[in-house]
This record gives structure tokens, sequence and C-alpha cells, in this order.
């Protein structure tokens, strides 16, 4: 981010390089995710995504085409969820059988 005021700049990036190491977000600007909401599994990530649906459609301020384009969107997303949970549990019962394989 160029700035001006070669001390702010110099303050920017240090600040940026502070939180870098520290593993913290990204830039000095970010706002960190707590740790409790981040997503883990693809159910996860379609609870949330339901729960971004339903606000889309209770938004009174939203018209209708800003909701259909929302709502295809996160449909969208939702699906590709839904095919990396079928894939995870696909290779989940994959690794069962080979266990069970090995073992007898």
């Amino acid at each position: 981010m160029p700035y001006k005021d070669p001390t702010v700049a110099r303050g920017y990036q240090r600040e940026y390089r502070r939180i870098t190491r520290s593993g913290g977000c990204t830039t000095p600007s970010t706002t960190p995710v707590p740790l409790t909401f981040r997503l883990k599994t693809a159910a996860d990530v379609i609870a949330l995504l339901e729960e971004q649906v339903a606000a889309v459609r209770d938004d009174p301020q939203a018209s209708t085409l800003e909701k259909a384009r929302t709502i295809g969107y996160l449909a969208s997303v939702s699906l590709r969820a839904i095919e990396a949970g079928d894939m995870a549990a696909r290779v989940e019962a994959l690794e069962t059988v080979l266990s069970r394989r090995a073992t007898g």
C-alpha cells in the first residue's frame, strides 16, 4: 500500500511484518476470524451457507434480482461443498475397507 509519508509507510510495514511473524491475519486491516468460527468440514461450510441463504432471503433492502444472483452463487458453492463432503465419505469408506484387508 503506497503512502506519501515515509514514516507512515514504515509504520505500516513494521506492523504488517509483526502480524505476519506472529501467524495472525495477513494485513493490519484484516479482522481475524475467531477459532470457534473456523470451518473444518464440508458440513460446516454447508451449515454456514444455509444461514447465509436465509439471511439473503430475509433481507428487505435487497432487490429480487440481487437475491436471485446471490442465492444462485451460494447454491453453486453449496454444490461444491456437498461434492467435497461426499468425496471425503467415500475416501473414509475406502480406507476402512483397506485397513480391514490389511489386518484380516
